[in-house]
């Protein structure tokens, strides 16, 4: 007796829109500079409602190495100029609140709170002293997640704009990505909002333009992945290793390299015929068949954890300055367009 396989228990871990979209069918606007890849795109409300995700503009950067900081001020000037073009239609002469979500206790959520050490807090300067000409009005918070405060943190965020009235709020949050190259490799932001815990799977109430009422910028960045992509993902390696083993065997210039050969790098071409040959009757399931029964086997004993690189305590603090300083780049002084 075969085993049906049923998909509708698997539901993609992603926050990213450029992991929900079908190219096919949406052509990205993609741009590369420095080595930095640029995607915009915008989703009516007819795609919205095929791919369940809000209508607006997204925009995804996609990056290399940030530990060396020619690269990371690279990443940073490309950051402040795509959020420019992202806000260039909002008015951002009132007051701005820069919100932090996740958890500082939580390496992989303290994106938002590390994020907020980093702004230039302008607000007591317009209140109580003098501000030289195109600095904007800036405050910033972090109200820690409802595991630690008790609070909603929507609420906690409506009451503060309540009493301080901006005209935009900008939150950075944590993301979670199904494709192992994209964590701590992209920021995605969007003029739609975000729900607060995406990143570690504890969704919380919405903050957005239709729950504030007014503009609400979101940014984040994929930290964690969950159990079942990385397995997946390593199916999928094994199958590249082995198409490219079994075709280069007997090539003599494979010998001379220390380490071995980055496949990945390689024009691999994978049969089904290899997969099979390699994996069995798991290896004739495509892409989402294999995630689904993987998602079968771990989650009922715990196993599908959310994980994120053991070098996320370096990099999270490297991710924290490009958008903190970023966003003073972007709000305080002008950056030229690239």
């Amino acid at each position: 007796m075969s085993h049906e396989i049923n998909l509708s228990k698997y539901k993609i871990r992603t926050d990213l829109l450029v992991e929900t979209i079908d190219t096919d069918t949406l052509a990205p606007y993609e741009s590369v500079v420095d080595g930095i890849k640029v995607t915009d795109i915008t989703i009516d409300d007819e795609m919205s409602t095929k791919i369940g995700k809000k209508p607006g503009r997204y925009f995804t950067i996609s990056f290399d190495d940030i530990t060396d900081f020619n690269n990371k001020e690279k990443v940073k000037k490309v950051f402040a100029n795509t959020f420019n073009k992202l806000i260039k239609d909002i008015n951002t002469d009132g007051k701005i609140l820069i919100i932090g979500l996740g958890n500082d206790k939580s390496t992989p959520d303290s994106l938002g709170p590390l994020v907020i050490d980093n702004i230039l807090v302008t607000e007591p300067l317009f209140e109580f002293g003098s501000v030289e000409e195109g600095f904007k009005r800036v405050a910033a918070f972090s109200p820690g997640v409802f595991g630690q405060t008790g609070i909603e943190t929507s609420e906690a965020i409506i009451s503060i704009a309540n009493t301080y009235k901006p005209s935009l709020i900008i939150t950075i949050d944590a993301l979670a990505s199904q494709a192992l190259e994209r964590v701590n490799h992209t920021i995605q932001m969007t003029n739609t909002g975000i729900t607060p815990g995406s990143g570690v799977g504890n969704h919380r109430a919405e903050i957005s333009k239709e729950t504030m009422g007014i503009p609400v910028i979101a940014i984040g960045v994929p930290t964690v992945v969950d159990a079942v992509t990385i397995v997946s993902d390593t199916i999928n390696y094994m199958y590249k290793h082995y198409s490219y083993s079994k075709k280069n065997i007997n090539n003599p210039a494979n010998k001379l390299i220390i380490g071995g050969i980055n496949y990945l790098k390689k024009d691999v071409v994978v049969k089904e015929s290899d997969k099979s040959a390699l994996f069995g009757l798991v290896g004739t399931l495509d892409e989402s068949e294999v995630k689904s029964l993987l998602f079968e086997v771990l989650s009922p004993i715990g196993y599908n954890l959310m994980v994120t690189p053991k070098e996320v305590d370096f990099i999270i603090e490297k991710l924290a300055d490009i958008i903190g300083n970023g966003l003073n780049d972007a709000l305080h002084k002008k950056v030229d367009n690239l």
